[in-house]
């Protein structure tokens, strides 16, 4: 994972901008510690060049360590690249050039070169291009720019607007505060173009059959089931993501999602040869915690090299402003969760350990968070499905990479594959609902994800321990150990008072603050990153378990759990019990204090 930056269209002379590029830029080297390039275009009237542009790039070397340093460069140094991510079917897409090329580089980045010679900057560039990206392009003859983001977001990218009329686009907010008053996320699956019919426009160039704009209310899709076809494209999804010249490991909470990556690492790895490393696996969590424990039995089974990282709750407290700093949200769950996971990649960086395959995404194509329980019927299964892909840049997508590329590690997701998202997601939704409970019988019964636990249920050659495989669903704020989702609210409790609180609606009018866990948190973010255009950048609503607010009005006790805690939901095993209230009740605001237990 890399980190990307430019000024297009800068009026400001050239040391200026070269200090201005360097400095802002500097900013997000956490992600890429290995190397800095930064190129400088001057104008030129005679080549039609008005203005002044800036790239630059910080890089996480992962493919072709020695020699696929950015930002890249043409043959004929017309068109200047700066990419972060993976393009995980580069080899194939240069077999398939209308025009054959030789690359200069063992960077799968650089294909975007010869794609961009043969598609130009149109949506084609990018839609068969198969992997987690953002970049940056520039065009010196035609004195064009364009940016482009991956389908669902996994790689970070923001794009903000200067006073001059400048453009400036960064892998983080970071890079953009105090130089741009106005400035949001680039939408994932867009293309960004400066010139042409749609200049300054965001065009969407990711349109799956599924749901073409990523929107809900279509009629859902009626795809049959088949096990084979679902557990064979899952298989290719992690094992494409496992092409690396660096060591890597796998992240292990023990939960299905994370199990089943390691386990088809693992099989893929003991084919290769009986010599090949060992996998290492990874987890964390408070001592004697779920995950933990899950993790160690699963390592044990499939014969990783495993490392189980413990922390303190005063070791996490002490983390969270370092911690939102980094991820760049105020977002409650996504900080809870994102916590445990920066302390964790700091200790696999120390190690050596430059990419890691973590499991994130399958609750979103498979509905398998908790209050999907109460899903009421197909079409809204399929809705809360399509909405919550489409907001994960926002979510788990942010948390991972940034919590991850914090200490300069990059995280790859499977579940987010696009060719997996199309079998997956044109499944129809009946085959993904939950049936359980009085009156259903065992033959019958369907718990969260089953679609996917049935898929990798091969008792004559085992992926996973029975019981790992169906496991109940932990969120992984609550699986690192339930007294640390408990311990943030105390302490909470103790900082925010309830005169500050009575008048959240005052000092946050925008996404008030319906808990005095998010008052915190929205005071921490608003010292790191002031302004409107920060604020804005975070989404709000009220929840349940990590719902939309479609969700809410799925259950009547909803109203009066509206808390991220998969336990809120009322269907886990360590459910809240009856006399739980959450901190913020749907209804008027602000919330009614929660009586103490």
């Amino acid at each position: 994972m890399c980190g990307i930056f430019a000024i297009f269209s800068s009026s400001l002379p050239e040391v200026d901008l070269r200090k201005e590029l360097i400095t802002c830029s500097s900013r997000v080297r956490h992600r890429g510690p290995d190397w800095s390039g930064y190129v400088v275009i001057n104008p030129d009237a005679n080549a039609n060049r008005p203005l002044a542009h800036g790239i630059a790039h910080e890089r996480l070397a992962i493919m072709d360590p020695e020699s696929g340093e950015q930002p890249l460069v043409s043959r004929d140094g017309s068109v200047i690249v700066a990419a972060n991510g993976e393009i995980y079917n580069y080899k194939e897409l240069y077999e398939e050039l209308d025009q054959p090329y030789s690359p200069k580089t063992g960077s799968d980045c650089e294909v975007i070169l010869p794609l961009y010679a043969q598609h130009g900057a149109t949506v084609e560039l990018c839609k068969d291009l198969r992997g987690m990206f953002s970049f940056i392009l520039y065009d010196k003859d035609k004195d064009l720019f364009l940016a482009a983001r991956d389908h669902m977001g996994i790689t970070p990218l923001y794009i903000g607007w200067g006073n001059d009329g400048s453009v400036y686009i960064g892998s983080e907010m970071k890079s953009l505060i105090g130089e741009c008053t106005k400035f949001q996320f680039f939408p994932p699956g867009h293309i960004y173009v400066s010139k042409g019919k749609n200049a300054g426009k965001f065009v969407r160039w990711y349109t799956p059959a599924w749901a073409p704009e990523l929107k809900p209310g279509l009629t859902p899709p009626t795809g049959k089931y088949n096990a084979d076809i679902l557990r064979h494209s899952f298989e290719r999804a992690v094992t494409r993501r496992m092409m690396s010249d660096v060591p890597w490991g796998v992240l292990l909470s023990g939960g299905l999602d994370s199990s089943l990556v390691a386990s088809i690492c693992a099989r893929h790895i003991s084919r290769r040869s009986s010599a090949f490393p060992k996998l290492h696996s990874f987890t964390v969590g408070l001592e004697g915690s779920p995950d933990l424990i899950a993790a160690k039995k699963v390592a044990e089974f499939l014969g990783t090299k495993h490392h189980a990282y413990t922390y303190s709750l005063e070791e996490g407290a002490d983390a969270i402003r370092d911690v939102i700093g980094k991820i760049e949200t105020y977002d409650v769950t996504t900080i809870r969760a994102s916590t445990p996971m920066y302390l964790m990649a700091r200790k696999i960086k120390a190690m050596g350990i430059k990419m890691v395959i973590s499991g994130e995404g399958a609750d979103e194509v498979f509905g398998g968070y908790l209050y999907f329980h109460k899903a009421p019927n197909a079409q809204e299964f399929y809705d809360e499905t399509v909405d919550k892909l489409s907001r994960l840049h926002m979510f788990d997508c942010l948390r991972c990479n940034k919590a991850m590329s914090a200490w300069g590690v990059e995280p790859r997701v499977p579940f987010l594959d696009a060719d997996f998202l199309d079998v997956a997601m044109n499944l129809s939704p009946e085959e993904k609902m939950i049936h359980k409970g009085p009156g259903v019988s065992q033959k019958d019964t369907k718990i969260e994800k089953w679609a996917i636990r049935k898929a990798f249920d091969t008792p004559e050659d085992p992926y996973l321990p029975h019981d790992i495989l169906w496991r109940q669903k932990e969120q992984f704020s609550d699986g690192v150990g339930y007294g640390w989702v408990d311990s943030l609210r105390d302490i909470a409790e103790k900082e925010v008072s309830d005169q500050m609180f009575a008048n959240a609606a005052n000092r946050f009018p925008h996404n008030t603050p319906t808990t005095k866990e998010g008052y915190r948190y929205r005071m921490i973010f608003e010292d790191l990153f002031p302004g409107e255009a920060a604020e804005k950048t975070v989404p709000g609503g009220k929840s349940i378990a990590c719902s939309t607010e479609r969700a809410m009005n799925w259950d009547a006790s909803f109203a009066d759990r509206a808390d991220p805690s998969g336990r809120a939901a009322g269907v886990h095993d360590s459910a809240y019990d009856a006399t739980f209230v959450a901190d913020s009740i749907v209804g008027d605001e602000p919330p009614a204090k929660k009586p103490k237990a």
